[in-house]
């Protein structure tokens, strides 16, 4: 019998021409430029989504899953809600500023949303989260950034970052973001290489 010699299938990796690493949080000036360009376009969806995303510190899988009836109290938008969440299964608590509530409330209201429909809904279920990846992608080049270099995570890193930089306190950070272990939130954060990177800074030679 005759076998034909073994030929292994040539498959591309999953990162060829990626940048892998963890996603740089937004600055300030960054979170207020997307902002604004969401409310001059009137894209009161994906303003309510990204305000969303940047209060609440959820992974995606979390935040695209979201129901109305997850984030209202007695009707109105909550300013502190609780989910589970999907990978660890552990309850996380998050804030709702105002501008965020506000919104929330414009996009239920415009979108005509009963209290047991997703928040953020497709045509068959909800928004999926390759499809919020890709608005993050284009929130990001909006104001001219590298669209490679920063991902969902980036909106999750946000604020617990700018938290972390006030306060120094990590359990806090740990807490917000639902981590488990404390050792998880600091290589979430990056905080070993930036505190060292700052101390580097303001040491003159």
């Amino acid at each position: 019998m005759f076998y034909l010699p073994y030929q292994p299938i040539h498959k591309e990796p999953w990162n060829k021409g990626k940048l892998i690493g963890q996603k740089p949080p937004l600055k300030l000036n960054e979170i207020w430029g997307i902002r604004i360009r969401l409310q001059l376009l009137n894209k009161q969806r994906e303003l309510a989504l990204f305000n969303l995303a940047i209060d609440s510190k959820l992974r995606a899988c979390d935040l695209v899953r979201l129901r109305v009836q997850d984030i209202q109290n007695g009707g109105s938008v909550a300013s502190r809600t609780m989910i589970i969440q999907k990978k660890t299964q552990l309850t996380v608590q998050f804030e709702l500023t105002n501008q965020t509530r506000i919104s929330i409330e414009n996009w239920i209201r415009a979108a005509s949303l009963e209290t047991h429909n997703y928040l953020f809904p497709s045509r068959s279920s909800h928004l999926s989260t390759r499809q919020y990846a890709r608005l993050v992608t284009n929130w990001i080049g909006s104001i001219g950034l590298d669209s490679s270099v920063y991902g969902t995570h980036t909106l999750r890193r946000t604020k617990a970052s700018l938290i972390y930089k006030r306060t120094q306190n990590l359990r806090a950070i740990q807490i917000l973001l639902g981590h488990s272990k404390l050792e998880s939130t600091v290589r979430y954060l990056g905080i070993e290489v930036d505190d060292a990177l700052e101390m580097a800074e303001q040491t003159e030679v």
